[in-house]
């Protein structure tokens, strides 16, 4: 037994420092998108209809660290003021579809019975559309801007938190406590508000959290297409669109930076997310440590 437990050990110890490494890293680079979203644009205020011909397609340099677009436009300045938008229509979207998620999956798994039928044929329908097309659809009805963007975000991603809330109530309501309530005589909004909803409020978070980053690739995805964000309004989307001509005459940087700036953040904010999964669910953290 004691040479099972060391070798055990063995084995577990260095997973443990990888994931503790990859959990700092993720924290540091959330950290710091956060910090220059909010910092940047209160101390380096930028005029995003303003334009230097003179100086367009300037390689990365002291001056311009990335470098130059097509209209002489500073590139780390612009890439800071997308994420700012990349970031809040990702923070908000995820808020609005998991709540819309909460409220449906609540319903569903409280009520069942012909509601919960209802619902979940409701969910299908959903789930049979594409969220991209469903999303450009919404967008291209109303006046371009970030609230179109993020209503459309919001609307077509509700599903999945949906499925997981249901899922987790229905588990829930197995419980020897759910039956000692409803044996009390407590009502079904009781029985929601007092003992299911705590209960799936931390899946419910880390969907919402899974979420962030989907949404920041949506709406990337919808400006790259020319829809929801302003073309004069910083947008990593719409910067990599206007990047295509000069990528193919050699410029790498205007779509090099931009990518980045999509890649890192979401990754380092889906890294969050995986040690939140791992916390909350401790099962599978124990599977994923043997």
């Amino acid at each position: 037994m004691d040479l099972e437990r060391t070798v055990r050990q063995r084995r577990t110890t260095p997973r443990a420092g990888t994931r503790t490494l990859r959990v700092r890293t993720s924290a540091a680079l959330t950290g710091a998108a956060v910090l220059s979203v909010l910092l940047v644009p209160w101390l380096f205020p930028l005029d995003q209809q303003a334009v230097n011909l003179s100086a367009k397609l300037l390689a990365p340099s002291w001056e311009h660290p990335f470098g130059t677009d097509d209209l002489g436009r500073d590139l780390l300045h612009r890439c800071v003021y997308g994420l700012r938008v990349s970031l809040t229509v990702g923070v908000v979207a995820a808020l609005v579809a998991a709540c819309l998620g909460l409220v449906i999956g609540c319903l569903a798994g409280t009520l069942g019975g012909r509601t919960d039928r209802v619902v979940m044929r409701l969910v299908d329908i959903f789930t049979s559309v594409p969220h991209l097309l469903m999303g450009i659809f919404i967008v291209a009805m109303v006046r371009p801007g970030i609230w179109p963007v993020i209503i459309s975000v919001g609307v077509t991603h509700w599903v999945s938190t949906a499925r997981i809330v249901r899922a987790e109530i229905l588990s829930l309501r197995t419980r020897p406590y759910i039956d000692a309530a409803v044996s009390g005589g407590a009502s079904r909004l009781r029985l929601a508000t007092r003992h299911l909803l705590p209960g799936v409020l931390p899946q419910a978070g880390l969907a919402a959290v899974l979420m962030v980053p989907h949404a920041i690739w949506h709406e990337s995805a919808l400006s790259f297409l020319g829809l929801g964000i302003p073309a004069h309004q910083a947008s990593l989307g719409t910067m990599i669109n206007g990047a295509r001509g000069a990528l193919l005459a050699g410029e790498w940087w205007p779509a090099l930076f931009p990518g980045l700036f999509i890649i890192v953040p979401t990754l380092a904010i889906a890294g969050l997310a995986g040690a939140w999964r791992e916390r909350i669910n401790p099962r599978r953290r124990s599977e994923l440590m043997l």
